[in-house]
């Protein structure tokens, strides 16, 4: 697996998303034993980068994360995030990125990841009601102390990316990018670069539908939430199917996976994104990985740019309030 710099931070240019392992898709918290196998064959493959948050169940997935980490957890670039837990009572959903809620979180990731340091820490959303100065200080202050090495935010805009940088460096921005989430390109990833910042893109798979395996008799459970996303339902939903059948022929065409050339086609925009494709089977972990050695050419990443993006919105209202536009 070859490795990029996320500004100072070398990880594999691949790395693992764990979030669906535990929450939020059909089969989430049904199988922790091939979890595990799967955490352990990425890491056999050479991926370093392994992304959870304290949200994620909430807490299940940093213990799982934890669990499967013992005893290879030097071959590990660990990822989490704090921010949509409010330990002051309020709890999940609530946003907190106060000094003190991020002191709070951070000692209990630390121990359900059983860890004395988190790798790379993110603000999983920003919150309105704490300066982005503010909390990017009290991180700070945890990178001196030793708990955190790198700073990172999500789903935020380029103003308050440069507000955060010019507080303490940040290391890298995660947002959802993929061949068809492609609203990063305009404004975010120019001040990423320009900063010298690295981007993570999660959902680089479209949630699934990037992989093939998403058809109109596809059914998900009543925990999954891509029931009511706005791509996965209706007219978008048929849309979509459409869009995914191009890049199923164009797979088709270079022998390769539809997932493996959505990865491709990421990996191929700079050196300085590392996609996190999420999953919980050993057999998409190693299908994924593989896409580190597809070369696209110029002429088949042109067709793939050309491509229209997705129907529908990423998310629904409220989620997307959580995030700067």
């Amino acid at each position: 697996m070859k490795h990029i710099n996320l500004r100072d931070l070398e990880v594999s240019r691949i790395g693992l998303g764990v979030m669906g392992m535990s929450a939020a898709y059909t089969g989430a918290n049904t199988d922790d034993a091939e979890s595990i196998r799967t955490i352990h064959r990425a890491l056999d493959l050479g991926v370093t980068l392994i992304d959870t948050a304290e949200a994620y169940g909430p807490y299940t997935n940093e213990e799982l994360l934890g669990e499967a980490v013992k005893g290879r957890r030097d071959q590990v670039v660990l990822a989490t995030k704090f921010g949509l837990v409010s330990h002051a009572g309020a709890g999940l959903g609530s946003l907190d990125s106060s000094p003190a809620n991020i002191r709070t979180a951070l000692e209990g990731s630390l121990k359900r990841l059983g860890t004395d340091h988190i790798d790379l820490y993110y603000q999983h959303r920003l919150d309105p009601g704490t300066p982005i100065e503010e909390t990017v200080g009290a991180l700070g202050e945890l990178v001196a102390e030793g708990k955190i090495r790198h700073i990172g935010l999500c789903e935020v805009g380029p103003e308050t990316i440069r507000r955060a940088h010019a507080e303490h460096p940040l290391t890298a921005v995660q947002s959802e990018y993929s061949l068809w989430t492609r609203g990063v390109e305009d404004k975010v990833l120019p001040t990423l670069r320009e900063l010298g910042i690295g981007l993570v893109p999660f959902s680089p798979l479209g949630r699934g539908f990037l992989t093939g395996a998403i058809s109109g008799d596809t059914e998900f459970d009543e925990t999954d939430f891509r029931r009511g996303n706005p791509r996965f339902t209706g007219e978008n939903f048929q849309r979509n199917l459409r869009l995914a059948d191009e890049v199923k022929a164009i797979a088709a065409g270079i022998g390769a996976t539809p997932a493996q050339v959505a990865l491709a086609w990421l990996l191929a925009q700079n050196g300085d994104i590392a996609p996190i494709p999420g999953t919980k089977r050993v057999t998409r972990v190693e299908e994924n990985t593989a896409a580190d050695q597809l070369r696209l050419t110029p002429e088949q990443v042109a067709t793939l740019t050309a491509l229209p993006t997705a129907a529908g919105d990423t998310h629904d209202e409220a989620s997307l309030r959580l995030m700067e536009r």
